[in-house]
């Protein structure tokens, strides 16, 4: 009898959570429940599980709206069925079109229209009839046999009721007040127990009757292990697997030349591979970077798919799993708890075609991307709520952000009532699904139609979506690829093709083996240049790379992962690096932890560690120490599930007898993963990217800034990249007729900026200025104006910035001109239309006062920086003889110093106190690090950019060199002329 239920993947109209509708219907004994949210499928299968818990038979459809209009409600007799009511709820989705007012004539789906549109039902549909339709069917007999009951369920109580129309007025973005009735639920769509139906409609027997039949009709077995993605890349399993011998031993051969055991290894490999049919799988990913490289594209194949020698050998990774002792297991086992991925990074600009080709080559019916749901924060939740009560904007922004408010009188106290109601269904609603959005990089290749498992929706860039997450995906049988885009790569790419052009070397960007033993890359690594380098270029990586004294790659693959915050907040870092310099100056915590972690120095450093300690040192199971890892990366969907295995932890460390502060040491390592930590394969995957910088930025570092600049997204702002090519010999120019391109290009050791980094600069009058200086150099301002549309306001912006000055250096009298066509030609206009002829004034201009700080203050107003030295433009210059050269000499002494800011970076102590780490550039051009404790950052603030003078004392940890803040002044800039 229960036809129609709601949960809160109804979004922004349901309130129930899936467990909540389950455990009401178990309670009232009901066995058989239909789920049927709105326009969505999101809530099945994990309605489908939380059935099969309690051996209720589940019914899975839809309810089928548009707008606030109930059209009908389709039920799925099978699996079939829900593959119907998907492919047509995809066809009006993705044509973001209404649905039809009538339903198709389905297959294998019962249709039920509500007793308001019952004129529209078809002898084979039936006709819906709520509690409050009873006292009308006197008048309907003759097609009493049709109807069944049809008692929407979307809130259990009172209290329900109420978030449910809150969460309308969310939708509506209206007021609760001014709420349109037709836009919420009845009051009584709520459950009603079998006995309480069985009454309301005695008098009409045949409709129970007919709402049991639809149950029975109705079922939807699943089964949850089967494998769903696509299953075969050629014609059979058999033929899969001999192609991807086939290419593994040609790829071991180019990666190995003669090796016994990467050819056992590869051997063992293929065999899991063929008894988990994940054969096709490898195929697909080598398939699409067999077509990145016929494209001319880069990719990094990372993550735990990175563990296989399979994958390296065939090309998908650069990484060595056994120069790494990387085990297979980690990525594919039988104990795994959920499936493999493969991470295939590309490069930003190139990531859509290749999931263009990935829908064209499998077909738009087998080929998604990954949804995720985005919840109400409790932040947003509040927001949202405060709005619909009608609260002003400066008291929604007091209340969700104190700290940033000058109200900071109002409190959800001051509020009154109004404040008590926001808090609470502020909570309730709180990780309620919100709306669907698009997963970072997940892609679904599928055996069977999409539609079997999902519907599909529209997103704004233009490929599909499914309506589950990667939780739901894993759960029900599908192993995503991670399809993803990074700036790195974009940097590399364009480099090569730079010196390719420029210089007509080819570069083998791949040859990583000999980028590990190139001394002068050695160099470049050890001595922290790295500036621009994929993942190593930040002020907290360059320290890292410089107390860790790190040379090879190996050091640099596990930098990669202790630089994240659990373990530097921890105390982790310090150890790892102490242990690091004294390999036999330390003791282990336990003989186990030796014997598991030597590499590391007895310290959890990836996560596969955390699996090796959790299975040998604890006793959890494989799969126990899979759901851990996954949990302590923030990857879990049962809270329970995670609780059980770290009581499970404690106790099996209790029964083995270990002192408990060894095992709460353990734990806490452990816990410093949580939110954030990397597979061993995935820091090595990031690495190799680094290393590729590095020679890039070893042998060609003007051609690599110039790349690095080009792909916007580094760390830091094009001023430093540009600084950067500075200190490596460059000249910087700034955009000017008949040099620049629209990006920054590079003309033997010069770097013309591109015009693409002039604000203000319209797009049509670069494209037009480009087009004109292709056919021939600009010889005059004359000859620009005559052959470039262009408005004065953007003459002036050119002019100001130089860009005419290889044509004509004086600015002044440039404007003077701009300004003087201008006029002329706004008489012409006039003149013209009176049919009077008008004669060019030619002027004689005076002297025009100039000074040459000017130039600097309009390079600054239209780049946003200084091409020329920022300690050149000080109103007090101030003589200061330290240089980060004398750091050294000055160790645990007060220095002064004047430092440019580039970059500064707040944090908190333990204390949750505000602290800060800054990163500055001294006269000479070098960089250095400082750090400021909570009472000097109060006193001496960061007021943004520009030059500061810096007392303080100079300090050192493990060869690296800061200063320590205990005054910080901004200096003034001298007076700007142009506003005298």
């Amino acid at each position: 009898m229960y036809l129609n239920c709601h949960t809160y993947y109804s979004l922004r109209y349901g309130t129930i959570a899936i467990p909540q509708l389950v455990e009401k219907a178990v309670s009232l004994g009901i066995k058989q429940l239909a789920i049927t949210d709105i326009n969505l499928t999101s809530g099945v299968f994990d309605f489908v599980k939380e059935c099969e818990k309690y051996d209720i038979k589940p019914v899975v459809g839809v309810e089928f709206r548009n707008e606030d209009e109930l059209l009908y409600v389709c039920l799925a007799q099978n699996h079939d069925g829900f593959a119907e009511i998907n492919r047509y709820l995809s066809k009006y989705k993705l044509l973001e079109q209404p649905f039809p007012e009538k339903s198709p004539k389905f297959k294998k789906v019962e249709v039920i229209y509500p007793f308001s549109k019952k004129h529209l039902a078809s002898s084979d549909n039936w006709i819906g009839v709520g509690i409050n339709d009873v006292t009308k069917l006197w008048q309907y007999q003759e097609t009493v046999e049709q109807m069944v009951v049809l008692q929407p369920i979307t809130f259990l109580n009172k209290i329900g009721y109420n978030t449910h129309r809150l969460l309308r007025a969310i939708d509506k973005n209206t007021l609760l007040s001014k709420l349109h009735p037709d836009s919420q639920a009845d009051t009584n769509e709520s459950f009603y127990e079998p006995e309480q139906l069985q009454v309301i409609f005695r008098d009409y027997p045949i409709i129970l009757s007919n709402s049991n039949k639809i149950l029975s009709r109705c079922s939807f077995e699943f089964n949850f292990l089967e494998n769903k993605n696509k299953l075969l890349f050629t014609n059979s399993k058999l033929e899969d697997l001999k192609l991807l011998e086939q290419l593994a031993l040609e790829g071991y051969t180019y990666r190995y030349g003669e090796n016994a055991l990467a050819l056992e290894r590869i051997s063992k490999e293929l065999i899991v591979i063929s008894q988990l049919d994940f054969s096709s799988y490898f195929l697909i990913a080598y398939d699409l970077i067999k077509f990145a490289k016929s494209k001319g594209y880069f990719h990094v194949g990372r993550g735990s798919g990175a563990n296989s020698i399979v994958a390296y050998c065939i090309g998908i990774t650069d990484v060595d799993p056994i120069e790494l002792d990387l085990y297979f297991e980690r990525f594919i086992n039988p104990h795994r708890t959920s499936p493999p991925d493969f991470d295939l990074d590309f490069s930003w600009d190139e990531r859509n075609e290749i999931i263009s080709y990935i829908f064209e080559k499998y077909g738009a019916d087998y080929v998604c991307l990954l949804a995720t749901y985005v919840t109400f924060k409790q932040r947003s939740a509040y927001r949202e709520l405060a709005k619909v009560f009608g609260l002003p904007k400066h008291e929604i922004d007091a209340l969700i952000n104190p700290e940033g408010s000058d109200y900071a009188n109002i409190t959800a106290e001051s509020l009154g009532e109004w404040g008590h109601l926001i808090i609470k269904y502020g909570n309730l609603i709180q990780d309620f699904p919100n709306y669907l959005s698009i997963h970072a990089g997940g892609v679904l290749i599928s055996n069977k139609p999409l539609y079997y498992y999902t519907s599909l929706n529209p997103v704004p860039k233009g490929f599909p979506i499914c309506e589950f997450d990667m939780y739901v995906a894993e759960e029900i049988g599908f192993a995503k690829f991670d399809i993803l885009s990074q700036r790195g790569l974009g940097h590399i790419k364009e480099c090569v093709e730079i010196v390719k052009k420029q210089k007509g070397i080819t570069i083998d960007i791949h040859a990583i083996q000999a980028f590990k033993n190139d001394a002068n890359i050695i160099r470049q690594l050890s001595s922290h240049e790295t500036m621009g380098c994929f993942y190593i270029e930040s002020p907290a990586m360059r320290q890292l790379i410089w107390k860790l004294r790190c040379q090879d790659y190996l050091t640099l693959v596990a930098a990669s992962s202790i630089i994240r915050p659990g373990v530097a907040s921890s105390g982790m870092m310090r150890a790892y690096i102490e242990r690091h310099h004294n390999p036999t100056n330390f003791e282990y915590i336990h003989p186990k932890m030796k014997e598991l972690l030597k590499e590391t120095y007895g310290i959890m450093v990836y996560q596969e560690d955390v699996i090796k300690v959790a299975h040998y040192f604890a006793g959890l199971s494989l799969a126990e120490a899979d759901i851990l890892r996954r949990g302590m990366s923030g990857k879990f969907r049962s809270k329970s599930e995670f609780l059980k295995i770290e009581e499970t932890f404690f106790q099996n460390c209790k029964n083995y007898g270990y002192d408990e502060a060894i095992t709460r040491e353990v734990w806490r390592q452990i816990e410093s993963f949580s939110g954030y930590s990397f597979s061993k394969a995935h820091s090595a995957s990031y690495a190799v990217e680094s290393y590729q910088s590095l020679y890039l930025k070893t042998y060609y570092p003007l051609e690599f800034m110039v790349a690095v600049i080009n792909n916007f997204g580094g760390f830091y702002k094009t001023e430093f990249y540009l600084h950067e090519a500075k200190r490596y010999g460059a000249t910087i120019e700034a955009p000017a007729l008949n040099h620049s391109s629209l990006m920054t290009s590079l003309e033997d050791s010069t770097i013309w900026i591109g015009w693409i980094h002039i604000k203000n600069l319209e797009k049509k009058v670069i494209e037009q200025l480009l087009i004109q200086q292709r056919l021939k150099p600009f010889s005059s301002f004359e000859d620009f104006c005559q052959r470039v549309p262009i408005s004065l306001e953007q003459q002036v912006l050119l002019i100001r910035l130089g860009a005419f000055r290889y044509i004509n250096p004086n600015k002044k009298k440039l404007l003077w001109e701009a300004h003087h066509r201008n006029t002329q030609s706004r008489k012409k206009e006039i003149f013209n239309s009176f049919l009077f002829e008008i004669k060019e004034e030619n002027l004689s201009l005076p002297q025009l006062d100039y000074q040459p700080i000017e130039d600097i203050y309009d390079t600054i107003e239209i780049l946003g920086f200084p091409l020329a030295p920022p300690f050149s433009i000080l109103k007090n210059p101030i003589k200061s003889e330290t240089r980060v050269k004398d750091f050294s000499k000055n160790i645990h002494k007060i220095i002064v110093i004047l430092g440019y800011l580039v970059n500064v970076k707040y944090t908190r102590t333990t204390t949750q106190e505000k602290m800060a780490f800054g990163y500055f550039i001294d006269e000479d051009g070098d960089y250095f690090d400082t750090v400021q404790f909570p009472k000097t950052l109060k006193q001496f603030p960061f007021q943004g950019s520009g030059v500061y003078l810096l007392k303080g004392k100079i300090i050192e940890e493990f060869g690296h060199h800061a200063l320590q803040i205990d005054y910080m002044e901004k200096q003034a800039l001298v007076h700007d002329p142009r506003f005298a």
